[in-house]
């Protein structure tokens, strides 16, 4: 029987490697997907955006419920969280969409493969021969396979760095164990103030604990626009949490009853605080280490592999995408678009590259973030004569409607053309609300356009049209 050679090997099978296998199939191309894990879909689907997503609006509806007799909803004086119901929810959620992900494989033909794949060298004669290690998942301990194929496609993922050499457990956590304990914590320390670490303050928070974060960097979200993060820290300290920035860990010791940790804060103090848990939030590592990268002619930085615009290493034939790739941002939607941008190359489609300044990042704290393109600090780095629009939600009807009055829109604009360089959003539907900002940054849309641009009322994307206007000093509702 002849060997099958598939045009496309893809290792890993999270939004990355999962998106390109569905792109490739529609392609026509005959895809092999290789997993590790018994079930497809990544860090982003198990452990990450999809059960941390859900667990943020089982917080929404609680942090409503606390007002309940504002909206006229009377009797609800005393409700009590049902935390293994909040983890029953956040597990349908993602074993739906797990089951949804195969149904994906079978219907596109995708030939899914169990095992751990590694790479065994350069093409030879035009192919590549990928290694795939079952290691007692789906076969006997340390059987191997060899698949083909004509191109590989590297999407392997990432996981939660660690400090001082800790072992995750049941007090020291990353996104994973916090995703899985077994109640609520009366108190947690959050070591990190990026994306994952404040989501989970907002999270825990909203369900009662007393919630620290010691950040090392100067501001929360640092990678946000600088307003963004002062609008973050102000709304976190009115809720309660006690924000640290500029801090440094010096050490984590576990207590009789939890954790200790002991940090120097923006003064030069020392400070040390015990809490029930705490959580490492301090940065993602690509995995890189164990895929036999030294076999073939891929640059590496700090385990980033480094790529060209179509996503290819200095290998040819040899694809990386997701959060392995250097220089991009660790987000699932990245990994999916490198993905597209692997799988149009390989086919011979036409493709656009992934562009660092038309990513929207989002963050899903109470208050919401959405933001894209330039911040005003990187806008002025880069030369630009810069006009700043803001608009506050609390002149915008929807946002009173729902109750969430906390924000603003701010617009970053280039003075001479009116090119929107960058939109950088804080309050209510912030991470739906950005979408609109990078359409039009796509397609070169100016601030004269867009307040030419008819926003339904009453909506939260009104704010949107004013933040257009304020550029201009002439938002209608401010």
């Amino acid at each position: 029987m002849a060997e099958t050679i598939y045009d496309v090997v893809i290792i890993g099978s999270g939004p990355a490697g999962y998106t390109a296998a569905i792109r490739g199939a529609e392609y026509g191309l005959k895809v092999a997907l290789i997993e590790k894990s018994d079930k497809l879909g990544g860090t982003c689907l198990h452990v990450g955006c999809i059960p941390t997503k859900a667990i943020l609006f089982n917080a929404e509806i609680w942090d409503h419920l606390k007002h309940a007799a504002d909206y006229g909803i009377d009797g609800v004086t005393a409700p009590v969280l049902n935390w293994q119901t909040v983890l029953k929810r956040k597990n349908g959620i993602v074993a739906k969409h797990a089951k949804g992900l195969e149904f994906l494989m079978r219907k596109n033909k995708v030939t899914t493969i169990e095992g751990y794949g590694r790479l065994t060298g350069p093409a030879k004669d035009g192919v590549h021969t990928v290694e795939v290690y079952t290691e007692g998942g789906g076969g006997a301990a340390g059987e191997t396979s060899q698949v083909k194929g004509k191109n590989v496609i590297l999407a392997t993922g990432s996981e939660a760095r660690t400090i001082f050499g800790l072992e995750p457990d049941s007090r020291i956590l990353t996104n994973v164990e916090i995703l899985a304990i077994n109640q609520v914590p009366k108190s947690l320390i959050v070591i990190g103030a990026g994306a994952v670490g404040v989501e989970f303050s907002s999270i825990f928070r909203s369900f009662g604990s007393e919630v620290t974060i010691v950040e090392f960097l100067p501001r929360a979200v640092p990678v946000e626009d600088e307003e963004i993060s002062k609008e973050l820290t102000r709304v976190f300290k009115k809720r309660g949490i006690d924000m640290n920035t500029g801090s440094k860990v010096e050490k984590i010791e576990k207590t009789e009853a939890g954790v200790k940790v002991t940090w120097t804060d923006s003064n030069g103090k020392t400070q040390v605080k015990e809490a029930e848990k705490v959580l490492v939030a301090v940065g993602r590592a690509p995995r890189t280490d164990n895929i036999n990268l030294d076999r073939i002619k891929a640059e590496v930085e700090r385990g980033f592999i480094k790529v060209n615009e179509a996503q290819e290493t200095a290998e040819p034939g040899v694809f990386a995408i997701g959060d392995i790739v250097a220089g991009l941002p660790q987000l699932a939607h990245v990994g999916a678009m490198s993905g597209i941008v692997a799988m149009s190359k390989i086919a011979g489609r036409n493709f656009r590259p992934v562009r660092r300044d038309r990513i929207p990042g989002c963050t899903y704290t109470e208050p919401q973030i959405g933001s894209a393109g330039l911040t005003e600090a990187q806008a002025k780095e880069k030369g630009y004569t810069v006009k700043v629009g803001k608009f506050p939600f609390a002149g915008n009807s929807k946002a009173t409607i729902v109750d969430s009055h906390d924000g603003f829109v701010k617009i970053v604009s280039d003075a001479k053309y009116g090119e929107i360089l960058g939109v950088h959003i804080i309050g209510p539907q912030a991470t739906e609300l950005i979408a609109e900002a990078v359409a039009v940054m796509e397609l070169e849309g100016t601030v004269e356009e867009m307040m030419f641009t008819i926003h339904a009322h009453p909506t939260l994307s009104e704010a949107m049209l004013d933040g257009y206007g304020a550029v201009e000093g002439m938002a209608i509702n401010a």
